[in-house]
């Protein structure tokens, strides 16, 4: 019996050899089961704090970091916290305000419940908006406003309204008129993102945002640093507003780096981390679903509504070209950061002022950096 699986298996390594593959069909399914599997080592997952492994170079980063304003960076290498570093009064539990990383934060909430079947991607968001079920909104889907393709009437003007003077958010949001056509433009919509927050409180018995973001996503990945704020009417902010550390951060891009998984639990779907963190529309390769990513094909950057002074123009590209393909990002206002680097098992969070200049910290230079160091 021996001799006739090792003749067997002979066959299967001429086969392979002549041909460059395996058939398709194992001559002998005693043969598989003598051969060995390898099971790759399970993900590490930090308990109440990271466990420290320092190791790598990080002078030419964290020089960059501390002369740009930063007050923390963290950098996770498989699992594993490798490097954090404080400057400008920062701290390991001093809490940031972190920006529009909240999109990233609300779009995981929107992936919980499109994985519960309480609502699709596809779906138009006035099953849940009252106030859309009539006219023109009525068309706008789920995926739209995740997008920012929605065609939401837009301006300076009205975004800054939303942000610094509205008491009740969502409400403006919610009412503001629908400009275009759904899919047929790309717009940084702050106001647009707020309106999912009308969206989510329908799918949640305790019908309210920032407890179920409590619930389901801050205490299952052990992110007791980090608060989610409200307006002045007690709605959930989820296009900003998110306080939190750079090791807590670190916490969701770990998350994400493993699919949705933590420590045993699929808190979000693969599938759905999958598609949020693919470009979701032509309009922009560099956009998936409230995450940033490295698509290629037609970028769209938004530099003015990240702080500075102006835009560049769209372009043909990617956002960041010497880095892998796979990486994606939380970002916020200021360049705060969360940066996933799955083909490297990475993950890096930078936070704190903003740097003067847009070319001081970009996507590349930031991730490309935190990959040098880690080397």
């Amino acid at each position: 019996m021996l001799t006739r699986r090792v003749l067997a298996m002979g066959a299967v390594l001429l086969v392979a050899a002549c041909t460059g593959e395996l058939p398709e069909d194992d001559p002998d399914p005693a043969i598989s089961a003598t051969l060995p599997t390898v099971t790759p080592p399970p993900a590490e997952f930090p308990g109440k704090t990271w466990k420290r492994n320092p190791s790598g170079d990080w002078s030419a980063l964290d020089a960059t970091l501390e002369r740009t304003g930063s007050t923390c960076v963290a950098v996770i290498k498989d699992g594993e916290l490798v490097h954090d570093a404080y400057w400008n009064g920062g701290s390991e539990q001093g809490r940031h305000r972190v920006y529009s990383i909240t999109k990233s934060l609300t779009s995981l909430l929107v992936g919980m419940a499109v994985d519960e079947g309480t609502l699709t991607l596809d779906g138009t968001a006035s099953e849940q908006v009252d106030e859309w079920r009539v006219g023109p909104a009525a068309e706008v889907t789920v995926q739209d406003l995740l997008s920012m393709t929605s065609g939401r009437h837009w301006d300076e003007a009205t975004d800054g309204q939303m942000i610094r003077a509205e008491a009740d958010k969502t409400t403006y949001s919610v009412k503001l008129p629908q400009d275009h056509q759904p899919g047929t433009r790309w717009v940084y919509d702050n106001s647009a993102v707020q309106a999912l927050e009308s969206v989510l409180d329908d799918v949640d018995e305790t019908d309210d945002v920032a407890d179920i973001a409590q619930d389901r996503l801050l205490d299952p990945l052990g992110m007791r640093d980090t608060v989610w704020a409200r307006d002045q009417s007690g709605n959930a902010l989820t296009f900003s507003g998110v306080e939190s550390t750079c090791l807590d951060l670190a916490r969701v891009g770990h998350l994400m780096l493993n699919r949705g998984t933590w420590s045993g639990q699929q808190l979000v779907s693969a599938d759905y981390v999958r598609q949020a963190t693919s470009p979701s529309s032509q309009l922009n390769a560099a956009y998936g679903l409230l995450w940033w990513v490295n698509g290629k094909g037609r970028i769209v950057e938004v530099l003015r509504q990240a702080g500075y002074a102006s835009d560049k123009p769209p372009y043909d590209g990617q956002l960041a070209p010497d880095v892998p393909d796979d990486a994606f990002w939380a970002y916020g206002y200021g360049d705060q950061y969360v940066a996933v680097v799955p083909s490297e098992g990475v993950v890096a969070v930078r936070l704190g002022g903003r740097p003067a200049s847009p070319d001081d910290l970009t996507f590349e230079g930031f991730t490309r950096g935190v990959l040098q160091g880690v080397e």
